[in-house]
This record gives C-alpha cells, sequence and structure tokens, in this order.
C-alpha cells in the first residue's frame, strides 16, 4: 500500500507552486515564521474535506452535478480575485520583524478556505488515490484513509519548508518596499490561477 513511487508521486504533486504555496510563502515573507507554520497547516486542513470527498463517494455525485460544481468553482474564482487583487492594492506597509499581531484563526482560515473552495482538488484525490491501492485483506476505504493521512502529513511538511524559507529570504532584503513589491507579484499570480480556472471545464 506505501510505496516509494506514492512518496514521490506525492512529493512531486506537493512541490508543484499553486495557490496554497503562494499563499504559504506570501505569508511567510510579510510575516514570521510561526503564522508561515499557520499558513501552512490551514492550507493542509483545507485539503481534508477533499479527501474525505474521495474517499466516502461524494465526488462522485459532484461529478454527476455540473451546477454543484460550477458554484463551487464560481466560488473559488471570487475568492482568488479577491485575494489577489487585496494584495496589490493593500496600503499597508510590511514591516520586517518577528512579531505579528495578525490573528492566527484569521491565517489559518484564509488558507483553508484556498483548498476548499478548489473544486478540482476533490476529483484529483479520487483519480489519485485509487492508483495506490492493493488487493489484499486491508480494505479500500482504509487504504484510501492511511494515504490521504500520508498526503496530508507531507503536504504540511513542504508547505512548512516553502514558508520558512520565504522567512529566511526575506532578512536578505534591505526594503521593506521590495518584500511588497513581491507580495503584488504573487497577488498578480492568484489573478492569473482565478482566470486559470475560470478558463477551464
Amino acid at each position: 500500500m506505501i510505496n516509494i513511487g506514492f512518496i514521490v508521486t506525492s512529493l512531486i504533486v506537493i512541490l508543484v507552486p499553486g495557490t496554497g504555496v503562494i499563499y504559504t510563502i506570501t505569508t511567510g515573507l510579510s510575516s514570521n515564521k510561526r503564522n508561515a507554520i499557520l499558513a501552512a497547516f490551514g492550507c493542509t486542513l483545507g485539503i481534508l474535506p477533499h479527501i474525505l470527498a474521495a474517499i466516502f463517494g461524494l465526488s462522485a455525485i459532484m461529478h454527476a452535478s455540473a451546477q454543484v460544481m460550477q458554484i463551487i468553482k464560481i466560488i473559488g474564482i471570487l475568492y482568488l480575485l479577491y485575494l489577489g487583487i487585496g494584495m496589490i492594492r493593500s496600503k499597508n506597509e510590511i514591516v520586517i520583524e518577528e512579531g505579528s499581531k495578525e490573528n492566527p484563526l484569521k491565517i489559518i482560515g484564509k488558507a483553508i478556505l484556498i483548498n476548499l473552495l478548489n473544486p478540482k482538488l476533490t476529483l484529483f484525490f479520487l483519480s489519485f488515490l485509487p492508483q495506490f491501492i492493493s488487493h489484499g485483506s486491508v480494505g479500500v476505504r482504509t487504504q484510501m484513509t492511511v494515504l490521504s493521512f500520508i498526503f496530508m502529513i507531507l503536504t504540511f511538511l513542504v508547505f512548512c519548508l516553502y514558508g520558512l524559507l520565504a522567512n529566511m529570504f526575506k532578512k536578505l532584503l534591505s526594503s521593506p518596499k521590495v518584500i511588497k513589491r513581491i507580495q503584488q507579484g504573487f497577488g498578480a499570480v492568484l489573478i492569473g490561477f482565478a482566470g486559470k480556472l475560470a478558463l477551464e471545464d
């Protein structure tokens, strides 16, 4: 059930930059290590509903109902646009310091919504996990649960690495304005993700 192929494939999938990675990196650049880890934790929690949907077959229902998928897709697009435009238009100056007054629950909540509102994740797990299910004494649902748990651990570790590296990198920058430009650049990337999602069937 658990083999090197699953670990390697999972790491490749997780390492590919997506909206969750962008948010975690942005948090690492504009805040502190703790908040970067909180962002990684929130992004990891955000994939849990998709995994549960895949395990219990809810994605089959969602796939059968084009209207449900379309509604989730539209909400996801609007939320990515909201985050991206907010990053670009933000008037707040980013201060490079280890202390932060931002509410931890707000950071986690944003991260959860980023992955929660991505309808492709449920279908991804429905097609991804079964490839590594073995026929044996252990039930399919049990195997998918174990594989999902491992995938979430790998996601959290990789996202933490992204966030902490971003936090270390910002210390090499002498001007908060440079970080501000980077944040605005990531905002544009999020808007690009929204456009990509809008054009996809």
